[in-house]
C-alpha cells in the first residue's frame, strides 16, 4: 500500500433529509458510497476517505473539535454553532431541487400574525434558535424563543403562536394550514474543515479534490454535450448563427470538406437549438449527459 493510501480524512456527511442527494452527488462526483439503514459509518470505494453519518445540525461543532477532518452542512448550521471552522466551498444542492434551503416564519392560515411586529410577546418554536432571536432583535421585537425537538409544523396553534421553520417548497408548511409571513435565512451546504487539519498539506490537498469535483458534478447538471458533422463550408455561417456555441472542439474528419463540432451547452436551450442546427446543414448530431464540468 502506497504513502498515499495510508492517509485518511474523515469526512461528515448529513444524516436524514440531505442524505440521498448528497450521496447522489457524491457518486456523480466519482465516490460510490453504500449504507445500510442503521448505519452511521458508510462503505467507499476511496481508501483515503473515513465517512461519518451526523446530523447536519452537528456536524460543524464536530468539525471545529478536530473529530472530523472535514464535513458538508448547512450555512445556517454552521452560524447557528457559532463554529470556528475553515469554509472551502459552497455546493449548492438540495434535498428535492436546486434551490436554497430557507428558513421561514410560518403560521396558521387564520392567524392575526402578518409581520414580524405582530410577533411582539409572543411564543416561537424552532430549531434555528439562535438565529431567529437574532432576527428578532434587529427588528425590535421581544418574542419567546423555545427550542423545538422535532415536528414543528404541529405546534401551531395549540403550543405556540409561530414556527421558524426549514422549507425548500412549502408543501409541507401547506399540507399542515400554515402559510409563510417573512423568510429569515437562505442556505446551502457548505464544504468545511477543521482549521488544524486544513493546515496540513495533504487533508488539505484532499479537501479541496473533493470541492472540484463536487462543484464539477453540480455544473454538470444543467448541461449537456452535443456532437454533429457539418460541411466545412457552412461552419463559419453555423457559429455566426448560434451564438451560443462560443468555443467549440472542432476536428477534421476523413473527408477534408467537413469538420465535427462538440461543444456544452445549457440543457434547458437544446429544444430550441437542435432544430438551428439541423436547418444549418448539420448532421449526426448526438446530445449526451455530463458527469462533471470543472472550469
Amino acid at each position: 500500500m502506497s504513502e498515499k493510501t495510508n492517509k485518511k480524512l474523515r469526512l461528515g456527511l448529513p444524516k436524514g433529509s440531505l442524505q440521498e442527494s448528497t450521496f447522489a452527488l457524491l457518486a456523480k462526483a466519482g465516490w460510490k458510497i453504500s449504507s445500510s439503514s442503521r448505519s452511521y459509518i458508510p462503505r467507499t470505494d476511496d481508501p483515503e476517505l473515513e465517512l461519518r453519518l451526523i446530523r447536519a445540525q452537528e456536524i460543524s461543532r464536530y468539525v471545529e473539535h478536530g473529530f472530523l477532518d472535514a464535513g458538508l452542512t448547512g450555512a445556517d448550521w454552521i452560524a447557528e454553532n457559532d463554529s470556528d471552522v475553515q469554509v472551502v466551498a459552497e455546493i449548492a444542492y438540495s434535498k428535492a431541487t436546486t434551490n436554497p434551503a430557507r428558513w421561514v416564519l410560518a403560521v396558521p392560515n387564520d392567524s392575526t400574525i402578518k409581520s414580524v411586529k405582530d410577533l411582539q410577546g409572543k411564543r416561537v418554536a424552532t430549531e434555528l434558535v439562535e438565529a431567529t432571536r437574532r432576527w428578532l432583535k434587529k427588528n425590535g421585537v421581544t418574542a419567546e424563543v423555545e427550542f423545538s425537538w422535532g415536528a414543528t409544523e404541529v405546534k401551531a396553534p395549540e403550543l405556540v403562536d409561530a414556527i421558524v421553520e426549514l422549507t425548500e417548497t412549502g408543501s409541507s408548511l401547506k399540507a399542515n394550514n400554515l402559510r409563510i409571513v417573512d423568510e429569515l435565512v437562505r442556505s446551502f451546504p457548505q464544504l468545511i474543515a477543521n482549521k488544524k487539519s486544513w493546515k496540513d498539506s495533504w487533508k488539505k490537498q484532499k479537501v479541496e479534490t473533493l470541492a472540484m469535483m463536487l462543484k464539477g458534478a453540480l455544473q454538470a447538471e444543467e448541461k449537456v454535450g452535443l456532437k454533429m458533422n457539418i460541411a466545412r463550408a457552412k461552419l463559419d455561417a453555423l457559429l455566426t448563427q448560434l451564438p451560443a456555441l462560443r468555443n467549440p472542439t472542432i476536428s477534421t474528419l476523413s473527408k477534408a470538406d467537413w469538420v465535427a463540432v462538440e461543444t456544452i451547452i445549457d440543457e434547458k436551450i437544446v429544444r430550441e437549438i437542435i432544430p438551428q442546427l439541423k436547418a444549418a446543414g448539420a448532421e449526426g448530431i448526438i446530445e449526451y449527459p455530463l458527469n462533471k464540468v470543472i472550469y
